[in-house]
């Protein structure tokens, strides 16, 4: 039976249920499971933001382990190199990459006796980056609508009845 001091010091999980549209779109056997919450400006500016299909990958599998704003996210290379179907090493690599273009910052963990533990990845460069580069992409979706309105589709004219 754990004691007070145990039971403190573990973070209980809990588990959020997910609207009924996303229950009646993907089956709430695999909302049950989890989610993650993923800005589309991500996955929209791919190319801009210079990501292959990997860092990509790399980048929602840490987001996936993202769960509180204020605690970042800490999967093993092996954990993420499991879910990817990778060597720890090409995780690495993928990460340094990520690193380098200021998207994802490693912050090394210690343990209490000085072991290690696997990094803390810092997502800030990825959600600055992000927060830029919406405003631009909410732009050319307004200039896309207007020009719809102004020359593409038409309204239907109402007559009098």
């Amino acid at each position: 039976m754990a004691t007070a001091t145990t039971s403190a010091k573990v973070v209980s999980l809990h588990t959020v249920s997910a609207d009924k549209a996303s229950d009646k779109k993907w089956g709430k056997p695999v909302m049950k499971l989890g989610f993650c919450v993923v800005p589309s400006v991500l996955l929209r500016a791919q190319q801009r933001l210079g990501l292959n299909p990997t860092q990509l990958a790399v980048l929602l599998q840490l987001a996936d382990y993202w769960w509180e704003p204020d605690r970042k996210p800490y999967p093993s290379k092996q954990a993420l190199s499991e879910r990817l179907g990778l060597s720890p090493r090409q995780i690495q690599r993928y990460i340094a990459e990520l690193e380098e273009g200021g998207l994802v910052r490693r912050v090394e963990r210690h343990a209490t006796n000085g072991g290690k533990l696997s990094n803390e990845y810092d997502l800030s460069g990825l959600v600055e980056r992000l927060k830029k580069i919406a405003p631009e992409i909410e732009a050319a979706n307004e200039m896309k609508r207007a020009v719809t309105r102004r020359g593409g589709i038409k309204k239907a004219a109402v007559s009098p009845a």
